[in-house]
This record gives structure tokens, C-alpha cells and sequence, in this order.
């Protein structure tokens, strides 16, 4: 199985690709097969987030940041109505990192996982 799996994620730039093609070096491809459906099921895409950071600029601020998992910062945003709508504007214009940072910390754990579950099963 070669990365061209990998084009199947909603929303997937070339920085993206790259760093999960570099991930998944080494893998077989049961273990690339259970990386992908992991990592499937874990990853945000861009869009949501930047649609999320908008709603919150009309209804809920932070909401966006809850679905990142971070909860402090979602809290944080709710009770301030998104740092006085400053930081949600600032999270609007950089909801590519903002989502780039998340994927990359379950790209990492979803390889480990996909790693670790083909060691347990003897085909490592």
C-alpha cells in the first residue's frame, strides 16, 4: 500500500501530507490501514474549525476551542465572550495552525497506537 491512501482526509494540504507520508514510513500496511482509520476518525478538519471560530463570533464563543479539546480556553472564551471577540477573530484568522497543531498531536498518537496494536497482535 503506498500514501496515496492518505489523500482520502478531508481538507489535506501539502505540509500535511508530507509529515504523515514521513509518519508512516516503516509501517506494513495493516499498520498504515489502522493508522487511517484512526487518525481518520481523531482528525478535525480546517473548515469546521474556521466555521466554529466564526459562529462564535454570532453565538457561542469558544466553541471552537472545545472541539480542540481545549476545555480551559473554551471555558476561558465562553465567560468572556471570546476575550471581548479579539481572540476569537485572532483564532479565525489562524484556525490553520490552530488545526495543524491538533492533527500533528493525533497523527502522533494514532501512529503509535496503529504501531503498538500491530506488536500486540504479532505482525509487527
Amino acid at each position: 500500500m503506498d500514501t496515496s491512501f492518505l489523500l482520502t482526509l478531508p481538507g489535506i494540504d501539502n505540509i500535511e501530507l508530507q509529515f504523515l507520508q514521513n509518519l508512516v514510513t516503516g509501517m506494513n500496511d495493516q499498520q498504515k490501514q489502522q493508522f487511517l482509520s484512526i487518525y481518520g476518525a481523531r482528525r478535525k478538519d480546517p473548515q469546521t474549525i474556521l466555521l466554529l471560530s466564526l459562529l462564535g463570533l454570532v453565538v457561542i464563543a469558544g466553541i471552537h476551542r472545545f472541539v480542540l479539546e481545549e476545555i480551559g480556553m473554551g471555558i476561558l472564551y465562553f465567560f468572556t465572550g471570546g476575550l471581548c471577540l479579539i481572540g476569537t477573530i485572532v483564532d479565525a484568522i489562524n484556525y490553520k495552525s490552530l488545526t495543524w497543531k491538533f492533527n500533528q498531536a493525533k497523527a502522533l498518537e494514532s501512529a503509535n497506537i496503529a504501531r503498538s496494536f500491530a506488536v500486540s497482535q504479532g505482525t509487527a
